[in-house]
């Protein structure tokens, strides 16, 4: 059976140290921020940098070690690896892909306690990764990014912080993340509510929500897992939806001492497991990416699955949706309606007109008054920006040129920004499969960008004008033919409806566009040589 290119790769390599340690009872990876004398005089220059240390970082990092890169820094903001699932750690977190996919193939962890595992699960696992591989050292906390310029003279980077430390790079790995900025809705009078603001990515574990009123704004991914746990504590719960999703049932079960023993004893029958999960999910993609018979299908079995959860044929044509399979992200849950028909939880579809000190007043007049505001309202996903300023050649920001839309070679590189690598840059978003399976792809491919400056002593490898617009005007046209584009509202789309998230293929499509690095497609200028 055919397999992923960064599958097919491992056989021949020694395999990765797998990890041991059950995900749940993790050890804490902290560092000092104190640095040496020779590193605050800032003259210390690395061959990478890496911005993030959460999966997209980490894993960089393992992959530059193993192609033999080991001077390299990872710059984390917080003090603790983990990325979003550090930040997201609301009641009922957890992750809509299966376990055995959402994890990377060269360090398979066999404990996993569910099929869909929470996000303590799941950042215990990135904590596995830091300590497994040995990747202490190469992290520095507290180093929240305000400016990436390069210095066209010299053919480096350099990245400033707010602790007013910068710090030089040959090469640069922006890994923070598409994820990284909570997004508050733009709704009047927000900061008029007198009572509590909570928002999914910033939870409040010290909040009693006991005997409380609360209102929960939005319906997507993370309110349809917190929806569900709210309403077993508090009074009276609240529910804002402006669109109904799409929602699936959830195929979540506990693994057995016997399978973890199995997997761990035997690696290749959960190597079997994520590839069969992995081609699962693969064929989705004919049900969400294009509209066909098979989305259809989807349709019919998603109100097949609200008419069986929701018997009360007034609510389920508020949970209906009016668009497409696939336009926006399908989410899975087996107790977000149950939860929606609970006593004291009333769903609201009127829209929101403003937010007033006692709470929350709909566009027929009705003022809603609430303890507590969760907003369930994501991220803020630079679709046409860059979470801080990124100077190239000559001073030219990358903001400026992606404010019609983001675009870069292969999702990776951008013109005029060398010896620069994004993860889950442009047109890299999977709709159906996992994230780590096109994460690892990226991964590859900037590794063997940076193995090729560093071993041909390059000054600057900086991918061509044409060939990026070329590539992306390919990308655009496959694009306008997906459901993404058929006309729903969502975040995978500005608000002129560009899509510059979404990349129009299966994952295998997807592998074959990052397996190869075609060095003439780049602009390549040698170093200068000191004798």
């Amino acid at each position: 059976m055919i397999e992923l290119e960064f599958e097919m790769n491992n056989r021949t390599q020694k395999p990765a140290q797998a990890l041991k340690a059950a995900p749940t009872s993790r050890t804490t990876v902290r560092r000092s921020s104190s640095k040496s004398s020779a590193e605050k005089s800032g003259e210390h220059v690395y061959d990478t940098l890496i911005i993030g240390a959460g999966f997209a970082g980490l894993g960089t990092a393992i992959k530059l070690r193993e192609a033999g890169v080991h001077n390299v820094a990872i710059l984390e903001r917080a003090s603790e690896v983990g990325g979003t699932w550090r930040d997201n750690q609301y009641p009922g977190a957890a992750c809509d892909i299966p376990s055995n996919l959402y994890s990377f193939s060269f360090a398979p962890n066999p404990n996993w306690s569910r099929s869909y595992s929470g996000s303590k699960e799941i950042l215990g696992y990135v904590h596995s990764l830091v300590n497994d591989f040995g990747l202490e050292q190469l992290i520095q906390y507290q180093q929240n990014v305000t400016r990436v310029e390069l210095d066209d003279a010299q053919g480096l980077w350099m990245i400033h912080t707010d602790s007013g430390r910068v710090w030089k790079g040959k090469t640069v790995i922006m890994a923070s993340g598409p994820l990284a900025n909570a997004s508050f809705p733009k709704i009047r009078g927000i900061e008029n509510f007198k009572g509590k603001k909570i928002h999914s990515a910033q939870w409040d574990h010290e909040y009693d929500f006991t005997g409380k009123r609360v209102a929960v704004i939005g319906t997507g991914a993370s309110a349809i897992q917190i929806i569900p746990e709210l309403v077993k504590k508090v009074d009276k719960l609240k529910v804002f939806q402006r669109t109904p999703a799409w929602v699936m049932p959830r195929p979540d079960f506990s693994t057995s001492e016997l399978s973890k023993k199995l997997f761990a004893k035997l690696p290749f029958t959960q190597k079997a497991i994520r590839e069969a999960l992995y081609w699962t999910h693969e064929s989705m993609a004919l049900a969400v990416i294009w509209s066909s018979p098979v989305t259809r299908l989807g349709e019919r079995l998603g109100q097949a699955f609200l008419k069986s959860q929701v018997p009360d044929p007034w609510m389920r044509r508020q949970l209906k949706p009016d668009y497409k399979l696939g336009c926006k992200r399908i989410l899975v849950s087996n107790d977000y309606y149950p939860a929606l028909q609970k006593e004291n939880c009333e769903l609201i579809t009127w829209p929101i007109a403003n937010i007033v000190e006692q709470g929350i007043r709909t566009s027929e007049g009705i003022e809603h008054r609430v303890d507590c505001i969760v907003f369930a309202t994501g991220f803020d996903v630079p679709k046409s920006g860059t979470p801080y300023p990124v100077l190239g050649v000559g001073g030219r920001e990358l903001a400026k040129e992606w404010q019609r839309g983001a675009q870069a070679y292969k999702s990776i590189n951008v013109s005029g920004y060398p010896n620069l690598y994004i993860m889950f840059g442009p047109n890299s978003g999977p709709g159906h499969n996992s994230a780590l399976v096109y994460m690892e792809q990226q991964i590859a491919y900037a590794v063997k960008g940076i193995r090729t400056i560093l071993d041909s002593n390059l000054k600057m490898l900086d991918v061509k004008p044409d060939v990026q617009a070329k590539h992306n005007a390919n990308i655009q046209k496959r694009l306008a033919k997906t459901n993404w584009n058929s006309g729903c509202k969502s975040w995978y789309l500005t608000e002129d409806g560009f899509n510059a998230t979404m990349f129009p293929g299966f994952a295998t499509q997807y592998a074959a566009q990052m397996g190869t690095f075609d060095v003439k497609a780049y602009r390549q200028v040698k170093a200068d040589v000191v004798a």
